[in-house]
């Protein structure tokens, strides 16, 4: 009782006038107070809001002249025996075809054909509908008196016939619990009484006189939601500190490659899958992309005869293939122009950029997402350094439990996945390897380079607890202000 407002008091005492409950107009109160009231005393469980939907008509121009002049099918009534024509005559072919329309739908009239002529014959359901009210007519009446409890297949004949239009409103009732009525019985006084000091109030010493009111730290309080980045600039942004901290440069490329560094460069063959255009959009402006002609033809004899002992793929290189102008499908294209254009060692390089690729759009694949990719190039670079740093990456994500399974790819030799454990099951966040000589001896890099690339998007997914990928694209403002920090 102490931690209840005037206004809430008040309005206890006036759903007790109305003997419980009362729609917010019927309380003698402005009713945005009345709301404010009420929204506090439901959390303090003494009030119910109870709430439904409920349709209300309203007369158009056509209803308003049904409600003076009656159903036009009734002045059809009167006309036993007449000609269609003549009933055209009269009302206008228009409004004839109406009445008749009615008339014979409701079973009042039949159209009789006799010597080429069309007829009106009022059958005995029509004789008694001129002597009593239709339903159409006893809706207006209620319409028009402000009531709008009709019945509903009345109502929707009305409207098929535009006579009245049809709004939906909420209709609110607050309602007393068990314990507001405890509250009010008890006898509710309304007095005066402190609930905020000021500079002024303690300065005059009024406070002394006035009764402070008691705070309830328990009531409702709205969420204040501070303004964040949303969480996958949250992640990126951990994931650049993570690799500052271990010594990592960040490097970035443009989206647009040629097929020659983000395929042939690789020493990924010109018939493999991942080149068809249902895999990797292709572009039109411009469909190609120039390359350095003795670049090319290194590349070109590693595809064809190999190097180093390799025996390269045996099949006859298309340069012009090389040229084709796509969208990238991974970063592996920045860290092998960055190893050509930076051959001595050492080299410790990531990036965390978008790629393309042809995907059917589902809860777990999108075409555009991001990729972290990175290289150490050094000269005693080895497959257990690999896996230390990606163990290291992901215990600062947060991941626990990680594994590593042999995987196969066609620039890294040997290759893996990584896999975190995750509700009990294992998945996959991307992959990583040595180069293949192929790749890196055709550029003059001698030494080992480890590499890798891992997926933004599902490391998100479980980071946030979510089952569809798509929702880290949803401009959802609710789910975005209740995400924690990352």
């Amino acid at each position: 009782m102490e931690a209840l407002s005037p206004l809430e008091k008040k309005l206890l005492l006036e759903l007790q006038r109305h003997d419980g409950s009362a729609a917010p107009e019927e309380i003698d109160m402005e009713l945005v107070k009345t709301m404010n009231a009420a929204s506090w005393l439901q959390s303090k469980r003494l009030v119910n809001m109870e709430e439904r939907l409920v349709k209300e008509y309203e007369l158009t121009d056509e209803g308003r002249r049904f409600l003076e002049e009656g159903l036009p099918e009734k002045k059809l009534l009167s006309m036993d025996g007449a000609g269609v024509d003549e009933v055209e005559e009269k009302f206008g072919k228009k409004d004839a075809g109406i009445m008749i329309g009615w008339a014979v739908r409701k079973g009042w009239c039949k159209i009789i054909n006799k010597d080429g002529r069309k007829f009106i014959e009022i059958t005995e359901e029509g004789r008694k509908a001129m002597e009593r009210e239709q339903p159409e007519e006893l809706a207006l009446k209620e319409i028009a008196a402000g009531n709008h409890e009709i019945e509903s297949s009345t109502a929707e004949i009305l409207k098929k016939r535009r006579a009245i239009k049809e709004r939906e409103r909420i209709h609110r009732k607050i309602v007393l619990t068990e314990r507001g009525w405890e509250i009010v019985n008890k006898g509710i006084e309304i007095e005066e009484e402190l609930s905020q000091l000021t500079p002024q109030i303690i300065r005059s010493g009024e406070w002394k006189k006035k009764k402070f009111r008691r705070y309830d730290v328990r009531a409702f309080a709205p969420s204040i939601y501070a303004a964040k980045r949303h969480p996958l600039s949250q992640l990126i942004e951990k994931i650049r500190r993570i690799f500052a901290e271990m010594g990592f440069s960040e490097i970035s490329g443009g989206y647009v490659e040629s097929a020659f560094w983000n395929m042939d460069a690789l020493f990924i063959p010109q018939d493999h899958p991942a080149r068809d255009m249902q895999d990797t959009f292709y572009c039109k402006k411009p469909d190609k992309i120039e390359i350095d002609e003795e670049l090319l033809n290194k590349v070109a004899e590693v595809h064809e005869h190999g190097i180093d002992g390799s025996r390269g793929w045996q099949y006859s290189f298309d340069k012009d293939e090389s040229k084709k102008a796509l969208l990238r499908t991974h970063t592996t294209v920045n860290t092998i122009r960055y190893l050509y254009q930076n051959p001595v060692p050492p080299a410790k390089v990531f990036s965390i950029e978008r790629v393309f690729r042809r995907e059917n759009i589902d809860s777990t694949h999108l075409p555009e997402f991001h990729q972290i990719e990175g290289i150490v190039y050094e000269e005693d670079a080895n497959f257990g350094m690999l896996k230390g740093i990606l163990r290291e990456f992901y215990t600062r994500m947060g991941f626990e439990k990680i594994r590593f399974r042999p995987a196969y790819f066609p620039y890294t030799e040997p290759s893996m996945e990584i896999e975190v454990l995750f509700m009990g099951r294992w998945i996959e966040l991307g992959g990583s390897g040595i180069f293949r000589p192929e790749v890196t001896k055709t550029f003059g890099i001698e030494y080992p380079v480890l590499a890798w690339g891992l997926g933004l998007e599902r490391m998100a997914m479980i980071l946030l607890g979510l089952k569809d990928i798509r929702t880290l694209y949803f401009s959802d403002i609710k789910w975005l202000h209740e995400l924690p920090l990352l």
